[in-house]
């Protein structure tokens, strides 16, 4: 097994990144500050990273929630990564050295062509950060229904979000979740947690 190297702090290059990005498309982006460790150590405890093989991520940003995942992570664990911004993509990939990390350029519907193209089986956690609140509410269905589609039998769907918006769309598809309230965030954040019926 490769060694796994201790993932580096964001960069002020990284928050810079994160800031502009913020500006030119507020709508994906979401929130102009980074998730504080104390969200994402509520997000990992939520999804059980620590007992997962394979993690999808979504929307991981300029990857500080992708490195509280592989501080978690199992050594012999997954992690797939899905970025629709090349350069927060590119950020992730000069900046994390971690063989159990794979970083795809796409979008969060096409969970099950990510999987395809990086040869990855079906999910036993997928993480949302991207903001449901602000996009279309049937692109934000399609995303959830994808969520679904792929994640193993008992796997876990779990979103961290500003608004309720989520929790409206995830209900229709996975049933009624969980809910959990992160105060210690700007802005607070709601983290909501669904399960997927085993067959």
């Amino acid at each position: 097994m490769s060694p796994i190297s201790k993932p580096r702090s964001p960069s002020p290059e990284h928050r810079i990144a994160f800031f502009q990005a913020f500006l030119r498309k507020p709508k994906e982006v979401g929130s102009i500050i980074p998730s504080s460790r104390f969200l994402m150590r509520r997000v990992v405890r939520e999804a059980r990273v620590d007992r997962a093989k394979l993690v999808v991520e979504l929307g991981p940003g300029t990857g500080g929630s992708t490195r509280a995942l592989l501080r978690t992570m199992r050594p012999d664990a997954k992690l797939l990564a899905i970025e629709i911004n090349p350069r927060f993509a590119r950020l992730i990939s000069q900046t994390i050295s971690d063989p159990r990390l794979v970083v795809h350029v796409g979008s969060a519907e096409d969970i099950a062509g990510a999987l395809r193209a990086n040869g990855l089986p079906a999910p036993d956690v997928v993480l949302s950060g991207i903001p449901f609140s602000t996009m279309p509410r049937n692109l934000g269905l399609a995303i959830i229904r994808s969520v679904h589609e792929v994640l193993r039998p008992n796997g876990r769907f779990v979103a961290y979000q500003v608004r309720d918006r989520v929790e409206i769309l995830g209900r229709q598809v996975f049933g009624p979740g969980q809910k959990q309230t992160e105060l210690l965030n700007v802005p607070p954040m709601r983290v909501y947690r669904w399960e997927k019926a085993a067959r």
